[in-house]
């Protein structure tokens, strides 16, 4: 059996919020479900929701005491991405330290993504 890899890592800051909105939710949940969509003014948008159970097909990454179960169709644009969270003045939010990351809109909504190879997902498994 080849030793698993993680296709995302959080931060300390990261796992510590995803512990705060599992504690605060009003039902049972596993985790988050984190994933791409098509959107914004640069192409693509990260996507977050409460995660109840892993769905079929799923890579699922517990790092740090937390679960982020990951949409399949969106593995090959998170590989190599760490999640992060962060707190200013003005916001609070996740962010995504992501290699495929080519560029970001100027109201950093959006994001373009390039998709890793297949052949880094079967390297990274080795």
């Amino acid at each position: 059996m080849a030793p698993s890899f993680k296709v995302i890592t959080l931060t300390d800051a990261a796992a510590e919020r995803i512990r705060g909105i599992i504690a605060d939710a009003d039902q049972p949940i596993a985790g988050v479900r984190l994933g791409v969509r098509n959107g914004g003014c640069a192409g693509m948008a990260y996507t977050m929701e409460y995660a109840d159970a892993r769905r079929p097909g799923e890579d699922m990454v517990e790092d740090r005491g937390v679960r982020v179960f990951i949409d399949p169709k969106a593995v090959l644009f998170l590989l190599g991405t760490q999640m992060d969270f962060k707190t200013d003045k003005l916001s609070s939010q996740f962010v995504f330290n992501n290699p495929n990351q080519t560029s970001a809109c100027g109201c950093g909504e959006s994001v373009a993504i390039t998709p890793a190879a297949p052949g880094v997902m079967d390297a990274a498994r080795v």
